[in-house]
């Protein structure tokens, strides 16, 4: 239908709207005032393209918007969205305690034109935009509410952080129609975000529970410092002890300072939940660790269920499918939704960082060879070439058409298995001779490839829908002096991620060494003015 709003009003609105600034200056809230009066008085909420176009001079500041809220209204032939009956609906109360509660969804940005959506649902409020107005607001307001909390920050800004992940998309269209049948969905759905998302976000409540109640004071342990371990009896362990009863590693705090079986149990929780060696040996570290501000874990949570947004739910749906997560430096294979094996693994240096992004394993590759990377052959391999001429055939090594390989066999730097995934960066997952660098903490040490401890154990499990692979099958092809080969009928979807807070099905909450420094890199597009968690 045709505008309502006469020219003059329009044609001297556009002038006014360009003479001025955004819309948190007070001359451009009395700018949208100056047609309130007139607008009111017009119960139609009916919109169409110049209804729409008008609304984006005088709300300049949603302008970037426009195509999306366009073409909701489009799908729906240019009527309300929001109001049924002449009043808001249900949905639009839903959505508009959700804009009121993002602390909640551990974000933390500025919605546009707050003040006047607050007047929608203000009552008795005499500065209410139009029913038109308000409709148009809600609308942009859903496309920003959405675009934030269910696919989180642009796929360009996430790769600058190093995700090379595919970040999902969302219909707008399409999640209005359900979410305004069932706006429940809006709380909790599966279906929109990585379940991981949910766990992190009932962690954030606890942790910022914690903080409210102001128990976490700062470990002051002797100097210098000691090893603890067990029997010993020290003020330290006292501040230990009520520091893993506010973490839920002890049930009560017995205020003892005297290193017990009960403390004991409680620091081996706490080291296994958070990658620690397992063992009752509290180094300074772990005490530094303890130590992390309050507000720097509450950040780490919101960092990581940024990283939550974006990735797909429907990965979880996969019959099979591998995560490795670099920061735990850890591999779950998973089938039938079920753990099918979990392994440690070790990763790339800060100089050679493992990629993340994800793949299909389609070869598993038996008793090897090792192709030695051109860099590795000049930086590290010529110089002992050149001082020994038998160096190669020491190192069960050759050379073929130019470049050095390594053949086969329980010294071969892949160990006895590869698994290939094609990828740009040339990265796949091996078995490895060394095996005493799993016993590490930090276990960043290859070029850029990842050492799975368990890798005999991942191929038997991930084979064992192929009965011509028995394990005597496979064992035979390790023990072998050429390649064997097997291309897998079904490709087996892997995941090389970046958590370093992860909650698991039992509602413990770990948290990682950032190996790679990508949280402070996220934070700052998250919090570039204040830095919620410094401190």
């Amino acid at each position: 239908m045709k505008t309502t709003y006469p020219l003059s009003i329009i044609l001297a609105l556009s002038f006014t709207i360009l003479s001025f600034g955004k819309h948190n200056n007070s001359n451009t809230r009395e700018n949208i005032s100056l047609n309130k009066s007139y607008l009111n008085n017009n119960s139609d909420t009916k919109v169409d393209s110049e209804v729409l176009t008008d609304f984006f001079k005088r709300y300049s500041d949603l302008k970037k918007y426009q195509n999306e809220v366009v073409s909701l209204y489009k799908t729906r032939s240019y009527g309300p969205i929001w109001f049924e009956d002449d009043k808001i609906n249900e949905f639009g109360k839903t959505l508009y305690d959700k804009l009121n509660d993002t602390y909640e969804e551990g974000l933390i940005f500025e919605l546009p034109y707050k003040y006047e959506i607050d007047q929608i649902f203000k009552k008795g409020s005499s500065d209410k935009p139009s029913k038109a107005d308000s409709d148009m607001l809600l609308t942009s307001a859903y496309i920003i509410y959405m675009n934030r909390v269910y696919v989180g920050l642009d796929a360009e800004t996430a790769k600058k952080t190093g995700w090379l992940l595919p970040k999902k998309e969302i219909s707008y269209d399409t999640l209005l129609d359900s979410l305004m049948t069932q706006p429940t969905l809006l709380e909790k759905n599966d279906e929109l975000l990585f379940s991981q998302y949910y766990k992190l976000q009932d962690a954030l409540k606890k942790y910022r529970e914690i903080e409210k109640a102001g128990v976490w004071k700062p470990i002051v342990a002797e100097s210098p410092y000691k090893d603890l371990r067990p029997d010993a009896n020290t003020p330290t362990i006292g501040q230990v002890r009520t520091r893993l009863f506010i973490l839920g590693d002890l049930d009560h705090d017995s205020k003892s300072n005297f290193y017990d079986r009960e403390l004991m149990d409680g620091v081996m929780k706490y080291k296994l939940r958070n990658g620690f060696k397992p063992n009752y040996i509290l180094s300074e570290d772990h005490i530094k660790e303890m130590n992390i501000p309050l507000k720097d874990k509450i950040n780490t949570l919101m960092v990581n269920m940024e990283r939550c947004r974006w990735i797909s739910p429907k990965i979880l749906k996969d019959k099979e499918y591998i995560i490795v997560n670099i920061p735990s430096f850890e591999l779950v294979y998973v089938k039938n939704g079920k753990p099918e094996l979990t392994s440690k693994v070790f990763v790339g240096s800060a100089v050679t960082k493992t990629t993340i992004f994800n793949g299909n394993i389609d070869k598993i590759v038996f008793s090897p060879y090792w192709t030695v990377p051109q860099s590795i052959v000049d930086n590290e391999l010529k110089m002992k070439m050149a001082a020994d001429p038998n160096y190669l055939a020491e190192k069960n090594m050759e050379m073929v058409n130019g470049q050095v390989r390594q053949k086969p066999g329980p010294n071969n730097s892949l160990g006895l298995v590869k698994f290939i995934f094609p990828n740009p960066e040339d990265i796949y997952m091996h078995d490895t001779p060394a095996k005493s660098l799993f016993d590490f903490e930090r276990r960043t040490f290859s070029h850029g490839c990842i050492n799975v401890n368990k890798a005999k154990e991942l191929a038997i499990a991930m084979l064992k829908d192929y009965p011509e692979w028995t394990t005597e099958k496979i064992n035979t092809a390790m023990e072998g002096k050429t390649e064997t080969t097997f291309k897998l009928p079904n490709k087996v979807p892997i995941y090389i991620t970046y958590f370093t807070s992860w909650v698991h099905d039992s509602g413990e909450v770990s948290f990682y060494q950032d190996v790679y420094e990508k949280d402070t890199e996220l934070n700052n597009f998250l919090f570039p003015v204040d830095g919620v968690a410094s401190n």
